[in-house]
């Protein structure tokens, strides 16, 4: 890897959905072989140039999801490195059974590509608001699920899903997110990355995508009152980091997770069995606590949800009480 951290809790001028956009484009002028798939949502993702540019190798499948998963997968058993997008809701809930079935049953690979992740879904409300999308695919045997945080680490992920196998989900915000990496960032998927350590760390916080600035203002709020944290971006939820997170274990003593997704079932479940396998600690969970989404801007939704520091510090020190 190759990691430039920035950390400055600045807006990014340019879009994550470009990240996507644009990479494709280049891996699609180097491999035939690459596909794209989309379910009515070119426009929202900037997918139009792939069209333009490879109109032999780029699908508008309309409004019917499922079929695109069908669509996907068969391109698939033909040879073709398939990507498939959608708003995350339909990425997951809507055609759970077809990437279930006849892409990772098959045993074929396909890319999905879920975007508007979490509470970012703003004003398309609950109907379009994936708390639970990452949980779905967790549960596919063989799968890799990943949660990037901004444009350089989305730009990163993507031209490495190429070479990964199976089925992949990628869920990401489309624009208006947080610089947390320098320009050509490169990231090992499988691999978490270390963002602040010490040898005086009382807890480490595990997190990824749009929380993962959120625990960085969380260790600057905690340092500043004497307290040292761990910062871990683990945007592979799957296959996870587990030597890393047994490491932050030992040495910590006390772990906090925060991610954009319900906690019965996301980042913090995966760590909690990592951890109740081969390390028990002392865990707390900061992210949507088993609630429905609704319409609302996305400050608003993510002071609604405690998705803040301001909750990852009040997790923290709950945490290093109760070692």
């Amino acid at each position: 890897m190759n990691v430039k951290l920035i950390g400055k809790h600045e807006k990014d001028a340019r879009a994550c959905r470009d990240a996507v956009a644009l990479t494709l484009n280049e891996l699609m002028g180097q491999d035939k072989s690459i596909c794209y798939v989309d379910c009515d949502l070119m426009g929202c993702i900037n997918t139009k140039q792939l069209v333009q540019h490879y109109p032999e190798r780029s699908f508008e499948a309309g409004i019917a999801e499922g079929n695109a998963a069908g669509v996907s997968a068969g391109l698939a058993a033909t040879g073709k490195k398939v990507f498939l997008h959608s708003f995350g809701t339909f990425t997951s809930r809507r055609i759970y059974d077809q990437i279930y079935m006849s892409a990772a049953y098959a045993g074929l690979s396909v890319r999905v590509l879920g975007s508007d992740a979490g509470v970012t879904a703003a004003f398309n409300g609950g109907t379009h608001m994936p708390l639970e999308d990452a949980a779905m695919y967790l549960s596919i045997p063989e799968s890799t699920v990943l949660d990037p945080c901004d444009y350089d680490q989305l730009a990163s992920i993507t031209k490495n899903l190429v070479h990964v196998e199976g089925v992949s989900f990628t869920r990401f915000v489309r624009k208006d997110v947080i610089q947390v990496y320098g320009e050509g960032s490169e990231f090992e998927i499988g691999k978490g990355v270390v963002l602040r350590e010490s040898a005086q760390d009382q807890a480490a916080v595990i997190s990824s995508g749009i929380l993962l600035d959120e625990a960085l203002k969380a260790y600057e709020a905690l340092a500043a009152e004497g307290i040292q944290v761990r910062v871990i971006d683990m945007f592979t939820w799957k296959p996870l980091d587990e030597e890393l997170v047994v490491k932050a274990a030992k040495e910590t003593g006390a772990i906090v997770t925060a991610e954009n997704h319900n906690v019965t079932c996301g980042l913090g479940s995966v760590v909690a069995n990592c951890l109740a396998k081969h390390c028990p600690t002392v865990q707390e969970f900061v992210g949507v606590q088993d609630l429905f989404g609704q319409v609302g801007p996305q400050d608003f939704l993510m002071d609604t949800y405690g998705l803040r520091a301001a909750n990852i510090v009040e997790a923290v020190k709950k945490a290093i009480s109760r070692k």
